[in-house]
């Protein structure tokens, strides 16, 4: 159904920043980080390869508003209104420029998709093609989709959203979202180009560009399963990609630009390229993540290239050019922060590499613990915990796989084949003994799904309202 709202004069109190960027919703959107002071040094030199991705990504062309052609004009200006919405039914449209302003707060919004500028809810279905969807007010998603069976379809569109908490695509409830070659700006703080929360679903991206300017507004924010093939995702001031709780991303031959260099939280001292936690908010349930990448490149504009706290996660990469400028970040660091129950918050880390160059120190703090794969003929080059013994790692290289120390390494277990390892003049330390070089067969870590938190929410540490678990919400009152 088609909703045409007449202009609405009126004054709205805007939420405040605290309200939406930590989120009494239980902090959808991270943030975190404080002027580091990492310790352990990464010296990343761009390949050859990573030199002709990053010319052929400055050879595509992305959609733009010019070039898309309108035929109606819909504008919404109602407080917690929607310009055009599905409720239970199917509607298609296109060629339409939609514009949407007013202001929402909290939960209506970000769960339930109040004062969306598109919203399919209660099993309704939006087909959309060469749409220019704009919106200027706070919690003003652009594209919703809300709960079990409803389902957005948009392709060939261009959307720019300027207010806080406010997303370019949306998901939650268990609802889908499909998105095909689609420009999508924000400005806001925690205004996500791909956005989830409490419930999740599925979310499907194939083309396009996805970029974020404001502070807690990473490219991707996934409390859902989230799949993004061959597109630009960059971020210009948070990360590139969050994941809290159990839940997934997976990029596929994806250009991935993360400068993570304003914070919007206090509850932790890093910054990152990708992300991965759980806030213990109720937002996400908790589990064991995935963040996989295969093929594409990531590009680190400040501090690490991956931050593991407060979770479980799977961490998949596949002949990924992965490019560190900041020679003062690490790899991966799994540590505690301001998230969870201290002495039981640290990153719980499975990464396994495939046909992967790895460049850099990984630290995996007491409170944390590691299991590395070398596969298919991945390289390492860089130390774990060169300042000494720390969180538990096992790793385990393959035939042909290799790891080069830069500095001496602390380790806990290690399976490996006689000449796997490139001392480089330094000492790897298997549980305080020095390794010589030989063959060596050792066991990997289990890891412990905990429950229960302390309650303080998401990055902004307030506590959360609605449902639990991270299971699909039922508004209040149905």
């Amino acid at each position: 159904m088609k909703k045409i709202s007449a202009i609405i004069l009126c004054a709205a109190a805007c939420t405040s920043l605290t309200a939406c960027g930590v989120s009494t919703s239980g902090g959808t959107q991270t943030e975190q980080t404080t002027a580091a002071t990492a310790t352990e040094a990464t010296t990343v030199t761009e390949t050859e390869s990573t030199a002709a991705t990053q010319n052929a990504s400055a050879s595509k062309t992305y959609l733009t508003k010019d070039d898309i052609s309108v035929n109606e004009t819909i504008e919404n200006s109602e407080n917690g209104g929607h310009a055009i919405s599905a409720d239970g039914e199917s509607a298609s449209y296109s060629n339409v420029q939609v514009t949407k302003t007013g202001d929402s707060d909290g939960d209506e919004a970000d769960f339930y998709g109040e004062n969306a500028a598109v919203f399919a809810t209660n099993g309704g279905t939006l087909d959309l093609k060469n749409m220019i969807i704009e919106t200027n007010g706070t919690h003003a998603n652009a594209v919703f989709s809300y709960g079990e069976g409803s389902t957005v379809n948009i392709s060939d569109s261009y959307i720019t959203t300027d207010g806080d908490c406010s997303g370019g695509i949306m998901t939650t409830g268990g609802a889908v979202m499909n998105a095909s070659n689609l420009t999508i700006h924000t400005t806001g703080r925690s205004s996500a180009a791909i956005r989830s929360d409490r419930g999740g679903g599925t979310v499907t991206v194939n083309g396009g560009s996805y970029t974020t300017d404001g502070a807690g507004s990473p490219a991707i924010y996934s409390t859902a399963d989230i799949t993004v093939n061959d597109a630009l995702l960059e971020s210009t001031a948070a990360q590139g990609v969050v994941v809290e709780g159990k839940n997934s991303v997976t990029l596929n031959d994806v250009e991935l630009i993360a400068d993570n260099n304003t914070k919007n939280s206090d509850k932790s001292d890093w910054y990152q390229a990708v992300m991965i936690y759980q806030s213990m908010s109720g937002d996400a349930a908790e589990g064991t993540s995935s963040f996989e990448m295969n093929g594409g490149s990531l590009t680190n504009k400040k501090g690490d290239i991956f931050f593991v706290n407060n979770t479980v996660t799977n961490i998949n990469l596949s002949n990924v050019n992965i490019t560190n400028e900041d020679t003062d970040g690490v790899f991966l660091r799994a540590a505690a922060a301001g998230w969870g129950n201290e002495g039981s918050n640290g990153g719980q880390v499975t990464l396994t590499a495939a046909d992967q160059a790895i460049n850099g120190n990984i630290i995996v703090d007491e409170v944390s613990n590691l299991n590395l794969y070398l596969t298919e003929g991945s390289t390492f080059t860089g130390a774990i915990n060169a300042d000494g013994q720390s969180g538990e790692v096992y790793v385990e290289l393959d035939s042909g796989s290799k790891w080069v120390l830069t500095s001496d390494a602390y380790i806990t277990s290690l399976t490996c084949e006689a000449g796997a390892i490139d001392l480089n003049g330094h000492t790897l330390y298997i549980n305080g003994t020095a390794y010589t070089g030989q063959a060596s067969t050792g066991e990997a870590i289990e890891a412990t799904v905990s429950s229960g938190g302390n309650g303080n929410g998401g990055p902004g540490g307030l506590a959360p309202s609605g449902g639990q678990g991270g299971q699909p919400p039922a508004k209040p009152g149905e």
